[in-house]
């Protein structure tokens, strides 16, 4: 399954008057680093993660039809799919009926579901023969996942180069492992 961002988020989930509070920073000279730190970490969170912080669009890629008829979508959480499309071989797009699926949005993670004894069109070309289009993102950011924001940024400015980039402080670790989801090889 391939995943195509197509529409990133317009706003962060924090803004930069809140980084420098929680920073306690007065002076504006570290104001563009500052809002590099928050984009940064927000998308090392979601990478890590599989999650959608703020809102934006993406399109996920499908083969052919799972045999259960459940798609499992790689992204937490889901708010809709917005267009469900099968490719021919000539590359030409069917949409799919809405009626002939449903999105679980409940579930981690969310699931497009085909409706039982629904026919549906099988994809003509070989790869990337179905496409599904979704918006995802949650409609009011978690403070936990705000706060781990901080904590990581609060890191990255005081140890500028001289950590891991891909570690994050044992407290943003604790506040995100809720949404940590366990993986089977």
């Amino acid at each position: 399954m391939s995943s195509i961002l197509t529409t990133p988020p317009s706003v962060e989930p924090l803004t930069l008057a809140e980084i420098k509070t929680h920073l306690r920073i007065t002076h504006s000279d570290d104001d563009i680093f500052l809002s590099t730190l928050i984009s940064s970490a927000r998308r090392m969170v979601e990478q890590r993660y599989d999650l959608a912080v703020t809102q934006q669009n993406w399109s996920v890629f499908q083969d052919q039809w799972p045999e259960d008829g459940i798609f499992h979508l790689p992204l937490y959480p889901v708010q809709s799919v917005t267009d469900l499309k099968t490719y021919g071989d000539d590359d030409g797009a069917a949409t799919v009926d809405p009626t002939l699926y449903y999105l679980d949005a409940v579930s981690r993670p969310c699931r497009l579901v085909l409706r039982r004894g629904r026919n549906v069109q099988a994809p003509g070309r070989r790869v990337n023969g179905i496409e599904i289009k979704l918006v995802a993102g949650f409609t009011s950011v978690p403070q936990t996942i705000k706060q781990a924001l901080l904590i990581i940024m609060a890191d990255w400015y005081a140890n500028r180069g001289d950590i891991d980039p891909g570690a994050f402080p044992l407290a943003a670790k604790l506040l995100l492992a809720p949404y940590a989801q366990t993986r089977l090889a």
